[in-house]
């Protein structure tokens, strides 16, 4: 439990600190959100607006995570494969984002070079999770066997890899108003806290330490984008962009195949 709260408060204070950082810093740089011409007229008024925010709270994520245990942290496989999906996935909204904002106009990367990214950050984790954890392939609702109906390992790829897409699509479609996708998605992070925490507690049962690591991850998650929401609640200091929107997919995604 000590762990668990070092973490978020790590990642609160850097993602509430940090993000105030980079909005000066991409405000210094006319860094700014363009809008679309077509879009609704409410929104011409968030043109230029600091984009890219999510650097900060993945940042302060990872960080909250790594140094979350200052006696020596019991990292895992699993855990760390959750956060470099977050990452990764971030990365390829990063690029997004930057040419979005260099060439100065809404479009960023074409549908088929984010499905490409996408597709395979999924991959690399779905893979790299049945070689390097021991992840059930059963299809489930509150432990592996309850109902545990086995799909095999390349069905259970091809099903987290649709989970993973889905799940990032969703959240980048959920960007849409200030605060919106922020907000929900602290919910989500702060259930997948308590189920791998609850995971870890009752080993007996589902036998794996390593969901303490997993709690963590979500844990500090759930914090930074907690701080980011701080400075992206309406009206909106800073956007998150794709580099937030997809990371907070990927770890949901992520973290619930975990589990």
């Amino acid at each position: 439990m000590i762990r668990l709260l070092v973490a978020a408060a790590i990642s609160l204070g850097l993602s509430l600190f940090g993000t105030r950082f980079l909005i000066s810093w991409l405000e210094h740089r006319r860094i700014g959100q363009p809008i679309r011409e077509d879009g609704p007229q409410g929104h011409i008024t968030k043109a230029g607006t600091p984009t890219m925010g999510g650097l900060a709270f993945v940042a302060a994520a990872a960080v909250g995570w790594f140094v979350s245990d200052l006696n020596g942290a019991v990292f895992t496989r699993r855990g760390l494969l959750c956060m470099a999906a977050i990452v990764g996935a971030g990365a390829v909204g990063l690029l997004d984002d930057s040419i979005k904002v260099f060439r100065e106009r809404n479009l960023g990367l074409s549908k088929r070079a984010k499905t490409v990214g996408l597709l395979f950050v999924a991959t690399a984790f779905a893979l790299s999770m049945l070689a390097f954890t021991n992840v059930a392939t059963t299809l489930s609702f509150s432990r592996f066997d309850f109902p545990g109906v086995g799909i095999g390992k390349v069905g259970w790829v091809i099903f987290a890899v649709i989970i993973f897409y889905a799940t990032t699509n969703a959240v980048n479609l959920t960007d849409g108003l200030d605060g919106l996708a922020a907000g929900a998605s602290i919910f989500g992070f702060a259930a997948y806290t308590v189920i791998a925490f609850w995971g870890f507690r009752h080993n007996s049962i589902y036998g794996d330490q390593s969901f303490l690591d997993t709690a963590v991850v979500s844990a500090s998650m759930m914090a930074a984008v907690a701080g980011f929401l701080w400075w992206n609640a309406a009206p909106a200091r800073i956007f998150m962009g794709d580099t937030g929107a997809l990371a907070i997919g990927a770890g949901l995604a992520a973290i619930a195949l975990s589990t």
